[in-house]
């Protein structure tokens, strides 16, 4: 088989694969089977790049960030739907479009009214040419490049009846364990968690650079459609079942109702099982199904007058508020904490609930022995969302926040223009914990056996103060711990002792610094090899890296040249820590030693992986983005965006022919 048969061969296997768990949640292979495919398939397109295609399953990242969203027009407009709580309305729209059509019947396709981002993919001649938000309807955001990101999207449309033109309406969502995985990791970096599925999803879509969309897992359900360059069906719930065998994800909850009373038992039946859906749904919308019969009752300027959605009243609870705790995290954060009476919601004990901050605190004037309102956001998190005030106690009292660390006693400062109050005093204990815990973290020093309940007894016991102390530990130390024998004292303490090679990139991630996750210590330890010479850089120089920004720099300049800082690296040095970054280590001395270099187009004698390898062979650093930063940009036949950015910016531009001597020469 030549490697344009089995390019083609595992593309359509990749697609089928795809189909299978998006489409039909029947997944016939592992992720590490696919991921083999897929990785076969990346090297033969790196072989041959004058066979990759834009509708590639290794396409979906475009190699740099877009610059801003073009306005596109939308063939059909995208209008909004009425939507009510009342289930007699329902039953009054019911009545109105029965009015209208008289004696034709009909039946309603009902449909869970999923919490997402409206959206419209527009596909021509099957392939995927244009993504793009409602916006006002008339006209969206051009979000192409970050719908591609999504893995449930297909870049093309699989079948032999699939017309010219075919625009999808569906909504793009966060599915629930994604987000709440994003918003844990997001935590730990310091940073601002998103407050719901809907709002992160929104965030995501208004992202620059397709490969952050990619990193946070968003998907995608088409629950309607646009223009259609050819009738395909009669009734909508066809429309969707094409849609789904042409390879597009479609609601497995939608249901065909002969009439409002079956529609209310749907409604009845989904506020059941709601909870169970990878999705958030709000509501049920009710359609008519036949599409003639859409047309006759046409629309408002507004809203389609064939459709309603019902919307469920978010389970609540009222309870009492007994007392108000303080959590303190691992960048030192204070977060309040609410502890109430016993209620059930979406079928959970719950007791307490977080406040987020002190902000929140103030909007809701909340008190203790307030009567207060829960509810789960998400059905996932409780929250407090309303204080019933008219049945406030005389004798409630005041929530103020802490002028001290409840874990150490040291001072808290609320952060300069921000909402979160902090505990600054770096020997806080409750930090320590949390800390400690960041930094045995897989993707940070990996250290094996070094779990939660270990760094308690190690804190608690004075064993450990800081992270250096950890490299100091002996096995009669270990010894003491609870459950502790001498085989699991020696394999922990061996794990601590080799997690000290892990390099720079690292120990960058694992100190906790807010915003330096793993990616950007990456970056900055492949950039400047050594803990001295990226304490030598200032704010100014770490601000030019590729994707390390003005936030990033100034926090990681303070950390690195504050007190606490210049502490803990020299006490990790003093224990033999490594902070060298591997890769500069092992090519700092070649032609293109320090030189940032970025490829575009195709070579004739290399691959772009093959070229890529060649020049962090010889010391240099590729980069997928022009920046000024960038030394030079080799440019092969049919270069991108990436040669224009770079006269713009003035950067050097040179052949293949140019390249290789530069690969032997510098």
């Amino acid at each position: 088989m030549s490697d344009t048969q089995r390019i083609e061969e595992l593309r359509d296997a990749i697609r089928r694969h795809d189909r299978l768990y998006y489409v039909e949640a029947s997944p016939e292979i592992s992720d590490r089977q696919y991921d083999a495919l897929m990785d076969e398939l990346k090297r033969l397109e790196d072989k041959h790049p004058e066979l990759v295609t834009e509708d590639s399953p290794t396409q979906r990242v475009g190699g740099e960030p877009v610059e801003g969203f073009e306005t596109v027009d939308h063939a059909v407009a995208m209008l909004s739907i009425d939507n009510t709580y009342n289930v007699d309305e329902v039953r009054t729209f019911d009545q109105r479009v029965r009015n209208e059509l008289g004696s034709n019947g009909f039946d309603y396709l009902v449909d869970p009214k999923i919490d997402g981002v409206a959206v419209s993919l527009r596909y021509e001649s099957g392939r995927l040419a244009i993504g793009a938000t409602r916006g006002n309807g008339r006209q969206g955001d051009d979000i192409t490049a970050n719908v591609r990101a999504v893995a449930s999207v297909p870049l093309r449309l699989t079948g032999d009846d699939v017309p010219d033109v075919v625009e999808a309406r569906g909504e793009m969502y966060w599915p629930r364990g994604s987000f709440a995985a994003f918003n844990a990791k997001r935590a730990e970096q310091g940073e601002q968690t998103f407050a719901n599925p809907r709002n992160g999803t929104a965030g995501t879509l208004k992202q620059l650079d397709p490969r952050i969309v990619a990193q946070r897992g968003l998907a995608f359900i088409a629950h309607g459609f646009g223009d259609i360059s050819e009738r395909i069906a009669d009734r909508a719930s066809a429309i969707m079942d094409t849609f789904r065998r042409w390879g597009l994800p479609t609601s497995a909850d939608a249901s065909v109702c002969e009439d409002v009373d079956a529609v209310m038992d749907a409604i009845d039946a989904w506020a059941r099982r709601r909870s169970e859906a990878d999705y958030e749904t709000d509501g049920m919308v009710v359609k008519v199904d036949e599409l003639d019969l859409r047309d006759e009752l046409g629309a408002t300027s507004k809203h389609p007058r064939w459709c309603i959605a019902y919307k469920y009243e978010a389970e609540r609870a009222e309870t009492h508020l007994r007392e108000v705790s303080y959590q303190v995290g691992r960048l030192g954060t204070i977060t309040p904490v609410a502890h109430f009476d016993e209620v059930h919601l979406s079928g959970t004990k719950v007791t307490n609930a977080s406040l987020h901050n002190f902000d929140q605190v103030e909007r809701l004037d909340v008190r203790l022995g307030d009567a207060i309102a829960i509810e789960k956001a998400g059905e996932i998190i409780p929250q407090v969302v309303q204080v019933n005030h008219a049945k406030r106690p005389k004798n409630a009292k005041r929530i103020t926040p802490p002028e001290t660390c409840p874990a150490c006693g040291g001072p808290a400062r609320r952060d300069p223009g921000g909402v979160y109050l902090r505990c600054i005093d770096p020997e806080c204990p409750a930090q320590l914990r949390e800390r400690l815990k960041f930094f045995a973290g897989r993707n940070q020093m990996d250290i094996d056996h070094l779990g939660e309940k270990i760094v308690d007894q190690l804190v608690d016991r004075g064993l450990v103060e800081h992270f250096a102390d950890l490299y100091q530990l002996t096995v009669e130390d270990v010894k003491q711990l609870d459950r502790m024998a001498d085989k699991s004292a020696r394999n922990l303490v061996d794990a601590i002792r080799s997690s000290k090679d892990r390099g720079l990139a690292r120990v960058l991630a694992g100190l906790g610094i807010r915003y330096v996750g793993n990616r950007a210590a990456e970056i900055i330890a492949d950039h400047y090899g050594d803990m001295d010479a990226l304490l030598d850089a200032g704010r100014e120089d770490l601000e030019q890296l590729d994707e390390i920004g003005p936030v990033i720099a100034e926090s990681l300049h303070q950390f690195l040249h504050s007190k606490r800082g210049r502490g803990t690296i020299r006490r990790l040095k003093n224990v033999d820590v490594d902070m060298t970054s591997h890769r500069a280590a092992s090519d700092g001395d070649g032609p293109l030693a320090g030189k940032t270099v970025v490829v575009t187009g195709s070579l004739d004698g290399y691959s772009r992986k093959e070229a890529e390898d060649a020049i962090e062979a010889v010391g240099g650093r590729v980069t997928s983005s022009v920046s000024s930063n960038t030394d030079f940009v080799v440019v092969g036949a049919k270069p991108g965006s990436k040669v224009d950015k770079a006269e713009r910016l003035g950067v050097e531009r040179i052949d293949e022919d140019e390249f290789r001597k530069r690969l032997s020469t510098g």
